[in-house]
């Protein structure tokens, strides 16, 4: 029987960003409160019932926040340009060696609706 847990965490960040529609405002520096979701698939073990310790799962995650929260996206190591699709393949890229199962990673902007998840 699979089951399918989550976290969920928020960074607030500043980037850029060159578009061809809204680019005036994207190419200034500004600002979002980002929330992401990262998933684990699996089934529950025989010893605990747990696909996985959810307090395993913040400890990583936390310590992913740490490279994003109150950063310039523009200059984290490895994310490339700061779009929705780039954070959720960042983010997987990162926890993915450390939690075993993850399964997605879904990053929003509730603020203007925007959403990506990433599924590989």
């Amino acid at each position: 029987m699979m089951h399918e847990i989550s976290q969920r965490f928020f960074f607030d960040a500043a980037h850029t960003l060159r578009r061809d529609i809204e680019a005036e405002g994207s190419r200034r520096v500004h600002g979002h409160t980002y929330y992401a979701e990262v998933a684990v698939r699996g089934e529950p073990a025989a010893h605990n019932g747990m696909v996985m310790d959810l307090g395993y799962v913040r400890r990583e995650v936390n310590l992913l926040r740490e490279k994003l929260d109150h950063h310039f996206l523009d200059d984290v190591p490895g994310l490339g340009i700061p779009t929705l699709e780039n954070l959720c393949t960042f983010i997987w890229n990162e926890l993915q060696p450390r939690i075993p199962g993850l399964a997605a990673v879904t990053v929003e902007r509730h603020a203007i609706g925007d959403r990506c998840v990433y599924r590989p």
